[in-house]
């Protein structure tokens, strides 16, 4: 994205509400549902695209992960669970990178 793109105007509702131009959403990949951080500065408003890992997705992973070692190999110990566990967090991180 180049530092500096023509601006657009837009009006907050009685409610608060501020209409996204569609082309800036398209462009940044904001859709429904996506987390913005907003905050105030000087006399200005800024969002930020918040990237919040999908915890729920994370342990189903993690879950079937488990499965698949305790059907070839019987019963996990915790430190076998818990290496499983690290092994998820690191690829979430590694992924997260650019």
């Amino acid at each position: 994205m180049s530092q500096y793109e023509e601006a657009d105007v837009t009006v907050v509702s009685g409610k608060g509400q501020v209409v996204i131009p569609q082309a800036i959403r398209e462009k940044l990949g904001i859709g429904p549902k996506t987390k913005l951080l907003v905050y105030g500065y000087d006399d200005a408003v800024i969002m930020k695209k918040m990237e919040i890992p999908d915890v729920i997705k994370d342990l189903k992973r993690i879950y079937r992960e488990v499965d698949k070692k305790v059907k070839k190999y019987g019963s996990l110990s915790d430190k076998e669970i818990n290496e499983i566990v690290q092994q998820s967090r690191r690829k979430r991180r590694a992924s997260r990178m650019p």
